[in-house]
């Protein structure tokens, strides 16, 4: 026998997209769900079927994978026909023949239009792709050049005053002045290149989180930005609630963090602003804030501003150094330490940055 008669219950696959096998259906009662997946991801409905359709002969006619799902919706009968007893059908009724043939010229049609969707959608996707890539590139070279310039300027007035002191020419007071100088530029280098060798490290090697008091943390910070924050006339206050628990983390990863945050609160604040640290608790969260009120984020860039090597080089008249890499670093830290970073700005008033760190919790 080449065909029988079958009976399926509600989504039942009867065909499976991709698979081969050579038999022909006609639908004798019941509906049917004709699918097909589409770059790879997406199931899209291409027609439903009733009672006096048919399906599975493109299969036969080429001898290919089945081009789409078939799943019964109701109870189903078919009756179902092997390649040779459906070319005795088409052989022995023209009319059947001759819907087979519209049938089949509809259904390439629809997949030539598909084909065609699928292609402009991956063009598309290609585009986007290309168009990543030339960011990237772009932003690359834009980072060289200002490692060059961030490391040129310390560097060369270091130098300067090292050929200074290696000719004798400055004595007394002065020398401390001119040494102090080439310290803080020296300072400034190994900073520049910790911060991006740290971005790599932070990458490539998940710390052991340990119970880590914030707090301290932040009193650290606080002393190493105290040279910087009166140099631009900037006041930085510390508000710590009472009974702050340590953190879950490690705690070179979350100075560096935090650090970033102070420093671009620093930078950004206008002459005679504030910078407010303040850690508070919420449920099984450590939170450390960083708010100032200086220049504020532009809506347009506020979504970029955690982006490596982005960062705002000029307001007005004020040029701002640095290589907008700050606030990559501490995103990437709060990323690995499970937590978020939040932040709230408005041009012209100021930003409030957010840390939100697990609290410890100690085995028992």
């Amino acid at each position: 026998m080449n065909s029988r008669i079958k009976t399926y219950p509600p989504q039942t696959v009867i065909c499976r997209e991709n698979e081969v096998e050579y038999v022909f259906y006609m639908i004798l009662e019941g509906d049917f769900e004709v699918t097909k997946t589409i770059n790879n991801s997406e199931t899209r409905l291409l027609k439903s079927l009733t009672a006096g359709d048919f399906f599975g002969e493109m299969a036969l006619i080429h001898n290919a994978p089945r081009a789409a799902t078939v799943r019964s919706k109701t109870n189903v009968i078919v009756l179902e026909l092997d390649k040779d007893g459906f070319n005795r059908v088409l052989k022995r009724s023209p009319s059947i023949a001759m819907a087979m043939v519209s049938e089949i010229s509809n259904r390439l049609r629809q997949n030539d239009q598909m084909a065609i969707e699928d292609l402009r959608l991956r063009a598309s996707e290609l585009a986007d792709a290309y168009q990543r890539l030339a960011e990237q590139d772009l932003a690359c070279r834009e980072f060289l050049t200002i490692v060059a310039h961030e490391l040129r300027r310390p560097l060369m007035v270091a130098g300067g005053y090292l050929q200074v002191l290696q000719k004798g020419m400055v004595t007394g007071d002065d020398l401390d002045s001119k040494i102090n100088t080439i310290a803080r530029n020296i300072d400034q280098i190994t900073t520049l290149v910790n911060d991006i060798l740290f971005l790599q490290e932070i990458e490539l090697v998940l710390p052991e989180f340990d119970a880590v008091n914030m707090v301290k943390i932040a009193e650290v910070v606080v002393r190493k930005y105290e040279g910087k924050a009166e140099t631009r006339h900037v006041t930085v206050q510390v508000k710590i609630d009472h009974n702050i628990p340590d953190a879950k983390g490690d705690a070179r990863s979350l100075e560096r963090a935090l650090t970033a945050l102070v420093d671009n609160a620093i930078k950004y604040s206008p002459p005679n602003g504030m910078v407010e640290i303040r850690l508070t608790t919420q449920a099984d969260r450590v939170l450390i804030t960083v708010e100032d009120h200086g220049i504020g984020i532009a809506p347009d860039i506020l979504p970029r501003i955690f982006d490596r090597f982005f960062h705002v080089d000029k307001n007005g008249d004020e040029l701002y150094g640095g290589l907008g890499i700050g606030l990559s670093i501490t995103r990437q830290v709060i990323q690995q330490h499970k937590g978020s970073l939040d932040v709230e700005s408005e041009p012209g008033k100021g930003s409030t940055f957010t840390m939100s760190l697990l609290k410890w919790q100690p085995l028992n």
